[in-house]
């Protein structure tokens, strides 16, 4: 397996266990890939710390409540390409295939501050949207609600700069409250999903009017300063 140590994006890889376990330890290639996804989300990182300073002194409340990083696991990775239909791949096909091995979750208050943030981000001249989900105002039939981004940032590396694209998604305290508890009971096999689930999607409903019903209580206090 010396092909692994080579430094070419078009080595073919093989996707069975074994191949797997040496591509994790000694694939230069595949490791590089992840750490220039790793860079990407710093600057994704800096920027929304920035505008949450600023957006914050502008109006004198954080529109963002946290952010929370996270980097793709090679083992994920390799499972993706396999429900994909992949039987061998190369480090281009991973970034043409894969647009959420850099991920980051940015939890706001309210519906308003999710909308504020992404969209002043998106705005910035050297990031580069590709896809935008808006799962808030159209739930998925579960119930889920977030907002997708996917966008593209420049990592500057010592000789070069290249685009990466990270997933961002935003949503409220109380979706993601809402998201965490559907995530487990997802993996859970020992109960009766279907009664779990149209539990789960009125409680995504009640969830959305809260938060609708919170921001204009928050506006109107504000209104009355």
């Amino acid at each position: 397996m010396n092909n692994f140590t080579n430094n070419n994006e078009n080595i073919k890889y093989s996707v069975n266990e074994t191949d797997m376990e040496l591509i994790f330890e000694h694939s230069k290639p595949f490791l590089e890939l992840l750490n220039q996804y790793d860079c990407a989300l710093l600057e994704i990182e800096t920027k929304l710390n920035v505008l949450n300073k600023e957006l914050a002194f502008k109006g004198d409340q954080n529109p963002i409540d946290s952010i929370k990083s996270r980097l793709k696991q090679p083992r994920s990775i390799i499972k993706k390409l396999q429900t994909r239909g992949f039987t061998t791949f190369t480090i281009e096909d991973i970034k043409k295939n894969i647009l959420d091995i850099a991920g980051i979750r940015v939890v706001c208050p309210f519906p308003e501050d999710v909308y504020k943030v992404a969209e002043a981000l998106v705005k910035q001249d050297d990031v580069d949207t590709i896809i935008v989900k808006d799962y808030i105002k159209n739930p998925k039939p579960n119930g889920y609600r977030s907002l997708h981004v996917i966008a593209e940032v420049p990592v500057f590396l010592s000789k070069s700069k290249i685009m990466v694209p990270v997933e961002i998604q935003f949503r409220t305290i109380a979706m993601n409250f809402w998201a965490s508890l559907e995530h487990r009971m997802h993996y859970k096999k020992s109960i009766n999903k279907t009664e779990i689930y149209e539990r789960l999607s009125y409680c995504a409903e009640q969830i959305a009017n809260m938060d609708l019903t919170m921001q204009q209580i928050r506006a109107d206090i504000l209104n009355m300063e």
